[in-house]
């Protein structure tokens, strides 16, 4: 275990585990309340997904390595008197548990902590509570997915049980094509660096899917914010989203889906901190795609902070540091100042960008708030099939939903082969 600590200010403690770059925005949140926090890393090596998103060294009072000996990382916490846990991503999720239960914090226990990581056990934990859920199966044989698959009928989505960021999450509309993605998930590492032994084959839930943010304290639960993803099919991906559209809490989907996603919370005991939920509205009504014990990622709770005034991170450290105020709010309805969309550029193309073409003509939108290149010319640029090769996030932020509809529209209509220039050959569709 390895420990730096600086001198201890007088001030509330938080603990985060696996604090990196992603959800930076909620430890400035705390420290801009006058917290310290205090960093510990699940893992002794960092996951893949996080190489490339380090973390702010100066922003903790402490960063402790944990190395398997629970006991002994809460006793190093401890010493900081800390007023809460909180995760600051999926891989942290049950460390985060087990060090709240340790330490005698607010925290939702640990006897359901797998079934908040694994979306098998997920899916299966809420059907057992009487909520609609996929049709599933925890696939190791490939003779046995098939079958299900040949019996089951249609549309398959075959995933890591312990993924992110919709890496390795495959649409399949045969048993064939069940099979092949088995085999490539099986045996494979997920974006966590950990091995997936398996894979998640469930229903395809035909529907909008939208994402609703949550944060609880004491099992009261409150939605802080609600998106709706628009999907296209591209790249050779069925469902793959490539934009996020805030919409009013006052919307007729937002009761059924609110009263849906704090069943899901009960039945997964998550009581305290924030939740993001995944939930396709089906013809039959809402069922749970998955659900993460954590804050929003992909800057949502940023931009629902643009657009409402306040966001998940607010009602974070609220419900831990002042209770008492999360439930004199919790409850009431959210209202949209301006109107927000994320919109992730689609790259059909590979190979090492020397530029994006007309990209003058985005950063004139009306309702252009931020455009952020992950890629920059010179670097090498990838097909996009997940969360995690979006080339360009563009942010829109108006007080008209017309002209963040047009503006997205607009985007769309920019984003193809021709707004990516290369160097050299390149590949793509």
């Amino acid at each position: 275990m390895t420990t730096a600590v600086q001198d201890l200010p007088g001030n509330p403690c938080i603990v985060m585990v696996d604090a990196y770059a992603g959800v930076r925005s909620l430890v400035l949140e705390f420290l801009r309340q006058g917290c310290s926090v205090v960093r510990v890393q699940s893992t002794r090596e960092t996951p893949y997904v996080y190489r490339s998103a380090p973390y702010v060294p100066e922003d903790f009072v402490a960063d402790i390595t944990h190395e398997g000996d629970v006991a002994a990382t809460a006793k190093a916490v401890a010493e900081f008197a800390p007023v809460a846990v909180v995760s600051g991503g999926e891989i942290g999720v049950e460390l985060a548990d087990l060090l709240a239960d340790h330490l005698g914090l607010p925290g939702n226990g640990t006897a359901l902590s797998a079934a908040r990581r694994d979306k098998h056990l997920m899916v299966e934990t809420i059907r057992a509570a009487g909520l609609r859920a996929a049709r599933q199966l925890f696939a190791t044989d490939a003779e046995e997915l098939a079958a299900w698959h040949r019996e089951l009928g249609g549309r398959v989505v075959v995933k890591p049980p312990r993924g992110a960021g919709s890496q390795g999450v495959t649409f399949c509309d045969t048993p064939e094509e069940s099979v092949a993605a088995f085999r490539l998930l099986a045996d494979a590492d997920d974006v966590f660096s950990q091995p997936n032994n398996g894979a998640v084959a469930q229903e395809y839930l035909a529907g909008t899917e939208y994402m609703v943010n949550t944060v609880s304290r004491d099992g009261r639960h409150h939605v802080c914010d609600v998106w709706r993803t628009d999907r296209a099919s591209r790249n050779g991906v069925v469902d793959l989203c490539d934009a996020l559209s805030l919409i009013d809490s006052g919307s007729r989907v937002v009761a059924p889906l609110a009263d849906y996603a704090f069943r899901v919370l009960d039945a997964l005991g998550i009581r305290h901190g924030p939740a993001h939920l995944e939930i396709r509205m089906t013809p039959t009504g809402p069922c749970l795609v998955e659900v993460g014990a954590r804050i929003a990622g992909g800057g949502i709770p940023a931009a629902a902070g643009l657009g409402i005034g306040e966001s998940q991170l607010e009602w974070t450290v609220d419900a831990f540091l002042r209770p008492e105020r999360f439930h004199e709010r919790a409850g009431t309805p959210y209202g949209i100042r301006r109107y927000a969309a994320i919109y992730g550029m689609v790259s059909p193309v590979e190979g090492v960008l020397r530029a994006y073409r007309g990209i003058e003509e985005i950063e004139r939108l009306e309702s252009l708030h931020t455009l952020t290149p992950l890629v920059r010319p010179g670097q090498g640029i990838r097909r996009t099939v997940d969360d995690l090769t979006y080339p360009v996030i563009v942010t829109l932020l108006h007080e008209l939903d017309e002209v963040v509809r047009r503006d997205l529209n607009t985007i769309r209509h920019l984003d193809g082969t021709g707004f990516y220039a290369l160097d050299g050959a390149a590949t793509g569709s």
